[in-house]
């Protein structure tokens, strides 16, 4: 497959308007680090906006930063630090998870796939702090959308609309997104000993109460051992993990009262740099990391259903879960699945909850083929230039006054 790359904007739009105009399709890439989850796409040529990389504005006061879809959310987390600020949304990198390099997830790969992390409990989705955009369409045209304010009214909220579309609607080259001050102190509170059921019932109700948990997460006693923090791994068995941050005289007051809620379960607190650590393998998925042979599913479901859902799967399938979000998000693997990639029976549990489930990590084979197959985005192609007879007039019209020459600096 020929790969596209531009340096800069006009590049991009040269790149989509030759793509248009000959028909073709294109599969969107920055770091390239999220390829290998869901079904292959279709495409006659790959656009690497890797090229449009950097950070072009960054306000500290303002809380607001700028940067190009290619720009490695490492750089943007180091730039952040030196200000005390974070992305709140806690962007999480599967890079590891899905076969690639650790620290290659950019922004842009992010905000197309809509990642967050454990904190989406507290501060949201990536989507909820994505503020403007800059960005191609199918047609080859540059628009822009929102801005750099939180209250941006002006017009379609088309930040929205991107975030989560996976690349199939448009190629953003300016991204802008809301930054927050970092949590001045960081306690999170282990729980031991619980099942899936009982684990899930107490994050809700810690979830519920007045604590403001920003993390909670439930580890089944056989993935425990897999983590690296000392405290999550030495017991043996289940661990529930709840999170709390802020200013230090808050974050000390509410533990107490979380730590006197689960008095009479053997519990143990993870400070600073080790919460740290065990919140990154939580986020990043680290605990099926290792195995990259196994079928992995990123199930979101209802809380209340994650353990029953997860429950049902392993009753046909040797299945190994854990829980993010108070339950609501179930990373599931599945060692031996079979040819389907363990589709029918994740469909059967997950369906009747009205949750979701995205097609898993697995071999290309597996994922070109079947239920998980379908389940994936129509296609790698911005959604203007699939053929379509109802748009092709005015599609045509559009791509017209675009080149049909490849693009020259294309290599």
């Amino acid at each position: 497959m020929e790969t596209l790359r531009p340096t800069d904007e006009s590049q991009a739009i040269e790149a989509v308007g030759w793509a248009c105009a000959g028909g073709h399709g294109l599969e969107l890439v920055s770091g390239g680090t999220k390829r290998t989850l869901g079904s292959p796409g279709e495409a006659a040529a790959r656009l690497d906006l890797s090229g449009l990389a950097g950070i072009a504005l960054y306000e500290p006061e303002e809380l607001v930063l700028t940067a190009g879809p290619g720009t490695a959310l490492s750089e943007i987390a180091a730039r952040l630090a030196q200000h005390g600020q974070a992305l709140a949304f806690e962007p999480p990198d599967l890079g590891p998870l899905l076969g690639a390099d650790e620290g290659r997830a950019t922004l842009g790969g992010c905000i197309a796939a809509n990642l967050s992390g454990p904190r989406r409990v507290k501060a949201g989705a990536a989507r909820d702090h994505f503020l403007g955009v800059r960005a191609v369409s199918g047609r080859g045209a540059l628009f822009k959308s929102g801005g750099r304010v939180v209250k941006n009214v002006t017009g379609y909220d088309l930040c929205k609309l991107l975030a989560g579309s996976w690349g199939t609607l448009a190629a953003m080259t300016e991204i802008t997104v809301k930054v927050l001050p970092a949590a001045e102190k960081l306690r999170t509170v282990l729980v031991y000993g619980l099942d899936d059921e009982a684990g899930i019932a107490a994050m809700t109700r810690a979830l519920g109460g007045p604590f403001e948990v920003s993390g909670a997460a439930h580890l089944p006693a056989g993935i425990a051992p897999l983590s690296g923090v000392g405290r999550v791994r030495e017991p043996g068995t289940s661990v529930t993990a709840l999170r709390i941050e802020g200013p230090e005289p808050s974050v000390l007051a509410r533990t107490e009262t979380l730590r006197a809620l689960f008095a009479d379960h053997a519990i143990d607190e993870l400070h600073g740099h080790n919460s740290a650590a065990f919140w990154r393998e939580v986020g990043d998925a680290r605990f099926h990391a290792a195995a990259g042979e196994e079928i992995v599913w990123r199930l979101s479901v209802p809380p209340a259903d994650g353990a029953s859902v997860a429950g049902r799967i392993a009753g046909e399938l040797e299945a190994r879960a854990f829980y993010d979000w108070g339950g609501g998000l179930v990373w599931l693997a599945l060692p031996r699945a079979p040819e389907d990639a363990g589709a029918g029976a994740v469909r059967r549990a997950v369906g009747p909850t009205g949750g979701r489930a995205p097609p898993p990590r697995a071999p290309a084979g597996a994922r070109s083929r079947g239920p998980a197959a379908r389940c994936a985005a129509r296609s790698a192609r911005p959604a203007a230039t699939r053929r379509g007879s109802a748009r092709r007039k005015t599609r045509g019209a559009a791509c017209r006054r675009s080149t049909r020459n490849r693009p020259g600096w294309r290599r």
